[in-house]
């Protein structure tokens, strides 16, 4: 695992008061139940969920004797302290994560996941969670790095994440070589490492989490007008639930007390804290 241990030791005190002053928020069925809230997320999508081996502070543990961490996890325990439920972190593969869900194997998504008309044919979304944009991400000292617009990266070789609206925003992108997309976003960053590809599509919290962790690499965030076209749904993160679930009413009574500087705050504590995992 790459992480700098120091970082890690600095803020998860401070991530710990943040999220433990969320926590003291809900005052609504916090008596402890053994019903479980079983959470399906791929862990390896930081800074929304990351895998790690050892336990600390606010962590929750998965099988295998490992651990899930991030804002993912954060408003998972969030949620469900306040519908007095126990939490179950399920590891999914990212493509596998709607399947798990309407097979009944798990009770919600929550994966950094934005709620598209594509996926709303086969599930239900709360409210949003969290609000990101996107950016591209490539290598310090790319013939492309200074490029001020999208319609700069002729000839690029670029990609993104399979089944993600990342990958489609490449069409946008004229003349870019689009490449096969990947499974995760390690694989990805790989690639990028290796010189496979020139950049990648991503969202603007992976993007500083990628950078965060690998010096040799940068983003762009363009100027408005200039990057890539999208709706705010496009870009606004929910909780994925059955067709026709009764959570759905409950989730969004519990995400409307989470205030947009509370979301930023731990979004920022989960940047700091993220490890990418080989």
């Amino acid at each position: 695992m790459k992480c700098i241990k120091s970082i890690i030791k600095l803020c998860g005190a401070v991530c710990g008061i943040g999220l433990a002053l969320l926590l003291t928020g809900c005052s609504r069925n916090t008596e402890a139940s053994k019903d479980k809230l079983k959470v399906g997320m791929e862990c390896s999508y930081a800074p929304f969920n990351w895998i790690q081996p050892n336990f600390e502070e606010k962590a929750v543990k998965i099988s295998g004797g490992w651990y899930a961490s991030g804002y993912d996890v954060y408003i998972a325990q969030h949620i469900a302290k306040c519908l007095g439920k126990e939490l179950e972190i399920v590891k999914v593969e990212w493509d596998g994560l709607l399947p798990s869900l309407t097979s009944g194997k798990i009770d919600a998504i929550i994966a950094g996941m934005s709620a598209t008309e594509e996926r709303k044919q086969s599930i239900d979304f709360t409210d949003s969670y969290y609000n990101s944009h996107i950016v591209i991400v490539l290598k310090k000292g790319s013939r492309y790095e200074n490029a001020k617009s999208i319609d700069e990266f002729a000839g690029a070789k670029v990609t993104g994440q399979i089944g993600t609206l990342h990958y489609n925003f490449i069409d946008q992108m004229k003349g870019a070589d689009k490449q096969v997309p990947m499974d995760d976003f390690s694989s990805i960053i790989s690639s990028l490492n290796a010189g496979k590809i020139d950049c990648y599509v991503s969202e603007k919290p992976a993007a500083l989490t990628a950078v965060h962790m690998n010096p040799s690499l940068t983003y762009i965030d363009f100027e408005e007008g200039k990057g890539f076209k999208y709706s705010q749904e496009d870009v606004q993160i929910a909780i994925g639930i059955r067709k026709g679930s009764s959570l759905k009413d409950k989730l969004n009574e519990v995400l409307a007390d989470i205030s947009e500087e509370t979301k930023n705050e731990l979004m920022e504590k989960a940047v700091k804290k993220s490890c990418i995992v080989d």
